[in-house]
């Protein structure tokens, strides 16, 4: 094995174990942390006009936008769960447009949306 192979791989062990020993609440902080990762690569992949990668971060950016709404209580959570599940609708849409007409600032925005929640989120933790 490589060392750019073992490198990687011991990666991926780092971040499952981190997961398993995760919390709930540190789990929804990590996949902020994703996220916003995600749109900082798509940003700079759009503004180094390699449209192939900020395709897919803002893919991978949209599958964690949804794992975040799969993650909001409807049932229990009454109108602030019913707002933030709009909102990463809205998210997910933006992004979505962001990609089909490489608007450098829908990404800013959706960027400056989830940063704001995931510091509430992180102040509640």
């Amino acid at each position: 094995m490589n060392a750019q192979a073992a490198l990687k791989s011991y990666g991926h062990v780092q971040v499952e174990t981190g997961i398993q020993d995760a919390s709930s609440h540190r789990l929804i902080e990590m996949l902020f942390e994703g996220l916003m990762s995600r749109l900082a690569q798509a940003k700079g992949a759009l503004q180094q006009k390699n449209y192939e990668a900020k395709g897919e971060r803002i893919s991978s950016a949209i599958s964690i936008v949804l794992g975040l709404k799969d993650s909001v209580d409807l049932e229990s959570g009454g109108e602030v769960a019913a707002n933030l599940y709009d909102l990463y609708d809205y998210v997910q849409r933006t992004l979505w447009r962001a990609n089909t007409t490489n608007d450098e600032s829908l990404i800013d925005e959706c960027a400056l949306l989830i940063s704001e929640v995931s510091t509430a989120w992180k102040q509640i933790g």
